[in-house]
């Protein structure tokens, strides 16, 4: 187990280092100029244009930059901008060019909200996706089996961006059936208006995505319920119903455990559209504007928190499947 451990991490770390060494390459390769960003308009002379690159060290070989960077990931560094020496705690990705604030304060910030959207919603799509893949498991090969299966495959040949639009669209605006999304701190304007503010994303969210998990859940359960254990189980005279939700769900919810760790990565990363058109402040929005204002230590940072986040799930995906898998931990 421990060899099996010390080869994911490894793994893992080297998968950070290749995506700091991509982000940071393609900082350099993108066409725009950092300096030309901070100054932003024709009106930055060209002394000041000097200073600013002198203060983000462009003015140095690429690799006296890159070893700055990195160290500043492990170690911090100063920042010297117009006389004014600053220092950046490690892990320090930069300063925005935008506001001025450290990069990792600013995702730090927004993290809450995303994570909040992700957990929110991962709960309904695991529940409903569960609970109704058991249910089609159960009654394979009737009607309603094949009405189940046939609406979440209609559910999902349709872009998750359109699901959401016409929600927010028809159910917030025209129709108000769902309270207006946004981000109300819990502390300031109590949990009630929180919730209310964040219900929206997560049906939407959470709903789309259990059509995925209806279907992992049914082909896992099936092949589940045709065990031998189950069958025996059958014969001792035990309830249907104890034998799908109790023997079989116990078997089949492993490879759904699986993919769920690995999902909630995914969307903590990915939740682009949900936080863009429900106007909710999270680390997907940041990444949108950060793009739109040319905010190159913005957008490099979001790369590598990202895949630091994507590297931690599919670490603890890998462990807990190791132990509830035994037979993972020797191939």
């Amino acid at each position: 187990m421990f060899t099996y451990l010390t080869r994911r991490v490894v793994s893992a770390i080297s998968v950070v280092i290749a995506t700091v060494i991509a982000s940071f390459a393609l900082f350099f390769i993108a066409p725009s100029d950092p300096a030309s960003a901070i100054c932003g308009d024709t009106r930055c002379s060209q002394q000041r244009y000097e200073d600013i690159r002198k203060s983000l060290n462009l003015d140095r070989p690429v690799t006296e930059q890159f070893t700055d960077y990195a160290g500043g990931i492990v170690f911090g560094r100063d920042y010297t901008d117009g006389g004014v020496t600053q220092h950046c705690e490690a892990p320090c990705l930069g300063y925005s060019f935008k506001t001025g604030q450290p990069v990792l304060q600013q995702i730090e910030a927004r993290l809450p909200v995303t994570l909040t959207v992700v957990l929110g919603a991962s709960v309904i799509f695991f529940c409903v996706g569960v609970t109704v893949g058991s249910m089609a498991a159960r009654r394979r090969g009737t009607a309603g089996d094949r009405a189940l299966v046939g609406a979440t495959l209609v559910m999902s040949s349709i872009p998750y961006y359109l699901v959401a639009l016409l929600v927010f669209l028809y159910l917030v605006i025209l129709f108000p059936v769902l309270p207006r999304p946004g981000y109300f701190p819990i502390g300031e304007d109590g949990p009630v208006k929180w919730f209310l503010g964040f219900l929206a994303p997560w049906l939407v969210l959470g709903i789309y995505n259990s059509t995925s998990y209806t279907r992992y859940s049914r082909g896992s359960m099936v092949e589940a319920l045709s065990e031998d254990y189950v069958r025996t189980a059958r014969s001792k005279g035990i309830s249907e119903r104890r034998v799908t939700y109790v023997h079989g769900l116990r078997s089949s919810i492993t490879p759904v455990v699986t993919i769920y760790g690995l999902d909630i990565a995914a969307l903590i990363v990915g939740s682009l559209f949900t936080e863009r058109i429900f106007d909710l402040p999270g680390i997907g929005n940041l990444v949108l504007q950060s793009f739109a204002n040319s905010d190159l230590p913005m957008i490099m940072g979001t790369v590598i928190v990202g895949a630091v986040v994507l590297v931690v799930m599919n670490l603890l995906v890998d462990i807990v499947y190791s132990f509830l898998d035994p037979r993972v931990r020797l191939s």
